[in-house]
């Protein structure tokens, strides 16, 4: 029998694979694996012309692995995701349980028009069903979970992303990045540093991904390197995007 402090374990085990899923699920370029799973693609790009796609589920495990899919609309407020139900895109099945060393193929389709200006997003989620488990079998069994962006192409055409930088420094030694997309499509920022100009040390950088979706705008509030407040009056910024790689010179707390 698990102690509590094994199911502790156990569970941070799983918080911390958990978390490396949804990194993978944002940030590879081609497939995700991980928990077993191989996903491939990892992002779908919908057309007003090309309004189905589908997705390859592989389980790599010597066990029967059922999972719920579900679509859901993606926008954004104050920079926070916001998951809504939807049934703008039909999956074809919800649920599959593939048998072990096994491929199922999991299509979806457009069910509305592409909108006249403006990229759409989605989310497309696989929800592992975990198997009803005896009452006196030990271990602690938990689903994983996984999400694939879904981007629908507006009718004009192919739309880009319209990045706006900010940087502000404040009273606590932290530096606080500003992005705003004035585009009409999202944008995929992988990650991004600040140096000095000039001596080009390292005063900030953040690592991880993150979508800032047409119309919208994120913040992140990094703790500076230096010991000393920053006030220089440009920094130098690179970052990493899936539109254009950034390298420029920004003026603090200058829009």
């Amino acid at each position: 029998m698990d102690t509590p402090v094994n199911i502790k374990l156990n569970q941070l085990k799983f918080k911390t694979l958990y978390s490396i899923i949804c990194i993978l699920a944002f940030v590879l370029p081609n497939s995700v694996q991980a928990a077993g799973w191989s996903i491939d693609p990892i992002r779908i790009e919908l057309t007003p012309t090309k309004q189905t796609a589908a997705l390859t589920f592989t389980n790599d495990t010597d066990q029967p692995t059922t999972v719920q899919i579900q679509a859901v609309s993606w926008s954004q407020v104050d920079g926070k995701d916001i998951f809504m139900p939807t049934r703008d895109l039909l999956i074809s099945p919800p649920i599959i349980t593939i048998a072990p060393k096994s491929t199922q193929l999991i299509r979806m389709t457009l069910r509305i028009p592409a909108d006249a200006t403006k990229e759409l997003a989605y989310r497309v989620n696989l929800q592992e069903l975990p198997e009803a488990t005896a009452t006196n079998e030990s271990g602690v069994k938990l689903a994983m979970r996984v999400g694939i962006p879904v981007f629908i192409q507006s009718r004009k055409g192919n739309a880009t992303p319209k990045m706006s930088w900010k940087i502000s420094s404040t009273p606590e030694n932290m530096v606080k990045v500003e992005l705003r997309n004035d585009g009409d499509a999202h944008v995929q920022i992988s990650d991004f540093s600040l140096y000095t100009l000039g001596s080009e040390q390292i005063i900030a950088t953040e690592s991880g991904s993150s979508y800032i979706l047409a119309g919208q705008s994120h913040d992140w509030l990094l703790k500076s390197n230096n010991t000393e407040p920053v006030n220089a009056g440009r920094l130098h910024l690179k970052a990493y995007t899936d539109a254009e790689n950034i390298d420029k010179v920004i003026v603090l707390d200058k829009p």
